[in-house]
C-alpha cells in the first residue's frame, strides 16, 4: 500500500491567509463555549456530531493519543463500518494519520483510500467525495489527539474556508483535551506517593473505609498487610538518603510484583507500607507476605558500587465488620510483633487472642 500524500493533497501552509467568514464566527461562539470543559465524552460528541456540519463534513472520528504507549485510542466516531480501535505510532508503514502526528501539521488527502490500513478496508462505496482532513489536536505545541473528517457533501473537496475552520477547531479542541489530561495528572498526584507510585496513606484509608464497609454486606473478609523495611535509618547513615529512597523504590516494586491486580498498595509513611487484600483468606494473606519477606532478602540494591542487602518485617491480619484505625493497628501489632522477632519475617494478628 502507498502511503504517500499524493499532488493534492497539503497542509495548513496552503491555507495561512483564509479568514473564516462573520457569520460562520457567530456560529461557532456557543460550541466554543460547550468545549470549555473537562468532560472528554461530551468534546467527542462535539467532534463527531456537530463540527462536521460547519464543513459539510459526513463522517469523522477522534482518537486519543496514549503518550506513553504512543498509541492513539478511538474515543468517538460516526463510520458506517469498523475502524481502527487503536493506531500505532511505531508502525513500520507510516499511514497519513502517523505522518500528521509526527508533523503537527493538518494534513488534507483527496484519496480516502490512503487511510486505510492492512486490517482494514474503506469501502468507497460509502463515501459520496474521497477527500479527507486530518487534524492533530494541539495543546502546548504537543499532540494529544486527531480529529479525522471525511467526505465533502456536495463538493469534490474541502474549500479553504473549510480548512481554516478545522485549524481554529483543532487547537480549542486541543486545549480542551490537554486541560482534561491536566486534570487528571493532578488528581492522580493527589492521591499517589511521588517516590514510590503507589497509592499515599490518606487514599489508602478511604479504599480500607470503603473495603471494611462491603465486608458485612456480603459476608466477607479482608486481610491487610504492614510492611516494615528493616534498618533503613542505618542504610540513611551509611549511604545516604538517595539510597535510603532507592531501598524504599526497590521494596514498593517487590510489594507490586506480589500482589494481585485486584490488591491496593500504599507508602503508609516512611519507610512502612499497608496493602489490602479484599476477599482474600489469612493463609492466602500469609503466602503473599512470606513471599514479600523473600523476595526483598534474596534482592539487594547496589548503590554507588555497594551492595545493600534489604529485608522487611510484615504484620498480617484479617477482618471483617471494624473501623479503618482499628484493623491497621492490630496489623502493626503483628508488625511489631515480626520486629520483635528478629525481623526479616512476618507474624500474623489472631483476634481470639485479643485482649
Amino acid at each position: 500500500m502507498n502511503n504517500n500524500l499524493d499532488e493534492n493533497s497539503f497542509g495548513p501552509q496552503h491555507q495561512a491567509h483564509t479568514k473564516i467568514s462573520t457569520g460562520c464566527l457567530g456560529i461557532l461562539t456557543p460550541l466554543v463555549q460547550q468545549l470549555n470543559c473537562l468532560n472528554l465524552h461530551q468534546i467527542g460528541n462535539i467532534c463527531v456530531d456537530q463540527i462536521p456540519k460547519f464543513i459539510n463534513a459526513r463522517y469523522a472520528s477522534l482518537y486519543i493519543l496514549d503518550e506513553e504507549s504512543d498509541m492513539l485510542h478511538l474515543e468517538n466516531h460516526n463510520h458506517p463500518y469498523l475502524i481502527n480501535n487503536i493506531v500505532s505510532l511505531n508502525q513500520a508503514n507510516l499511514s497519513p494519520m502517523i505522518k500528521a502526528v509526527r508533523s503537527k501539521d493538518l494534513i488534507v488527502t483527496e484519496n480516502i483510500e490512503l487511510l486505510k490500513t492492512p486490517e482494514k478496508h474503506y469501502h468507497l462505496s460509502n463515501y459520496g467525495s474521497g477527500t479527507c482532513i486530518i487534524a492533530p489536536l494541539i495543546c502546548h505545541n504537543k499532540v494529544v489527539g486527531v480529529l479525522n473528517l471525511a467526505d465533502k457533501c456536495g463538493s469534490a473537496k474541502f474549500t479553504n474556508e473549510d480548512i481554516a475552520v478545522i485549524e481554529l477547531f483543532r487547537h480549542l479542541v486541543g486545549a480542551s483535551i490537554g486541560n482534561i489530561k491536566l486534570f487528571e495528572k493532578t488528581q492522580m498526584q493527589a492521591k499517589t506517593d511521588g517516590l514510590t507510585g503507589l497509592i499515599n496513606h490518606k487514599t489508602f484509608y478511604e479504599l480500607l473505609e470503603k473495603e471494611l464497609r462491603r465486608c458485612p454486606r456480603y459476608g466477607g473478609q479482608i486481610a491487610v498487610i504492614m510492611v516494615d523495611i528493616d534498618n533503613l535509618k542505618s542504610v540513611n547513615d551509611t549511604y545516604g538518603h538517595r539510597a535510603g529512597d532507592a531501598a524504599i523504590k526497590k521494596v514498593s516494586k517487590k510489594i507490586s510484583a506480589c500482589i494481585r491486580q485486584i490488591d491496593i498498595a500504599a507508602r503508609y509513611g516512611g519507610d512502612e507500607f499497608a496493602i489490602i487484600f479484599p476477599n482474600t483468606s489469612i493463609s492466602e494473606a500469609i503466602t503473599a507476605a512470606e513471599r514479600m519477606v523473600k523476595e526483598v532478602s534474596q534482592n539487594p540494591i547496589t548503590w554507588e558500587g555497594h551492595k545493600i542487602r534489604l529485608s522487611v518485617s510484615v504484620g498480617v491480619g484479617q477482618y471483617g465488620d471494624m473501623c479503618p484505625d482499628d484493623a491497621t493497628r492490630h496489623s502493626d501489632e503483628a508488625l511489631y510483633a515480626a520486629k520483635q522477632a528478629g525481623k526479616n519475617t512476618v507474624r500474623v494478628f489472631e483476634m481470639s487472642k485479643s485482649g
